[in-house]
């Protein structure tokens, strides 16, 4: 048997240069061969190890949508979407969610939720003094969906400013990946998005980092101050989300081309565009890549639609895809999506990718 240094070593080293392609299916690969060698006590620590560990950061509200003349309560929020699914597709990985909740029956309700769904809640915390935001939501004869929010005291926005930073740095630090939306940015306090970015900046050499520039401007004091909160966390960050009518309402971009240059100037290395219905845009190391999406006959409800397009491209980058693979998976997973009424779709209705 190696000794115990040595395989350590060999585990670092693998993981640095993997890893640092994005590709965590060859890494898995390479342990199994590992495990053979190591012996059963020690291949349990490098499978804890190996574990696939995703935090996603944001706020999952209460939900009323309407179908027919009833209400039906559901849950929604645009990172808990994209948790949903990725747990639902990559079953074997950590799905973690850090938000803030209350102690209260619908905050029971929606830690049960997301306990079904895989979702390790251990980082939520528990609000006292808070309840979850809700929201109500309408869908047009044409799709489109009409919202109104009651989230201005929610758990979820004072949650940073009850948690232990220093405890919270070294969880997030254990973590492979961690993503993030602007409007996981947007609830914060000023205080508290500084906090998040503090906390970002010291785990970045540990994991990578994803964003998804969810733009809403009514959660916003200026468009100088979200601008500014974006530049700050896109700084940061290793694959961008972006859709592109929102780079346009929160820059004025006339092209994706000045969206890229503005975005890569920032040190990100992998950007995605998201247009909606039309083909999706990858750009990575001066290569673009351009997805169609297959045509959806009849759309339902676009909520959600972004955030598993999200889902589906993560899962299949985290899994070896290449970013067409994981184009295609985004938008396959999306086109189910909106064929259903809601955030979360049901369990029976989810693609193989």
């Amino acid at each position: 048997m190696l000794p115990r240094k040595k395989v350590e070593v060999t585990l670092f080293k693998t993981m640095w240069s993997i890893t640092d392609g994005g590709c965590v299916a060859a890494l898995q690969c390479h342990m199994q061969r590992l495990y053979a060698i190591v012996g059963v006590r020690f291949s349990r620590r490098l499978q804890n190890v190996m574990t696939l560990r995703i935090a996603l950061i944001g706020e999952c509200m209460v939900e009323l949508s309407r179908q027919g003349d009833a209400l039906v309560q559901g849950m929604g929020g645009d990172t808990l979407n994209t948790a949903v699914y990725l747990s639902r597709m990559l079953p074997d990985a950590d799905i973690a969610y850090l938000t803030g909740l209350g102690l209260d029956p619908f905050s029971e309700e929606l830690l049960a939720r997301w306990n079904a769904e895989g979702i390790n809640t251990q980082y939520v915390h528990r609000s006292a003094t808070k309840l979850p935001g809700l929201y109500s939501i309408s869908t047009d004869p044409n799709g489109e969906r009409h919202f109104h929010y009651w989230r201005n005291d929610s758990a979820a926005k004072f949650w940073l400013n009850e948690t232990d930073t220093e405890a919270l740095k070294a969880s997030l630090a254990g973590f492979y990946l961690v993503y993030l939306s602007g409007i996981s940015l947007a609830i914060l306090p000023r205080e508290a998005r500084q906090t998040l970015f503090s906390l970002l900046s010291v785990i970045k050499p540990h994991c990578r980092v994803v964003f998804d520039n969810n733009f809403r401007p009514a959660l916003w004091d200026s468009f100088e101050e979200a601008q500014a909160a974006y530049r700050e966390v896109l700084a940061l960050t290793d694959i961008a989300m972006l859709t592109f009518d929102d780079e346009q309402a929160l820059w004025g971009d006339e092209t994706v081309e000045a969206s890229l240059l503005r975005t890569q100037s920032l040190g990100v290395s992998e950007v995605v565009y998201k247009h909606g219905a039309k083909p999706c845009e990858v750009f990575t190391h001066q290569k673009r890549t351009e997805v169609s999406a297959e045509k959806v006959v009849q759309v339902v409800d676009t909520t959600a639609a972004g955030d598993s397009f999200s889902a589906g491209y993560l899962a299949k980058r985290l899994t070896g895809g290449g970013v067409e693979a994981a184009a295609q998976a985004g938008h396959k997973l999306a086109g189910q999506v909106i064929q259903h009424h809601g955030a979360i779709i049901p369990l029976s209705a989810m693609p193989t990718i």
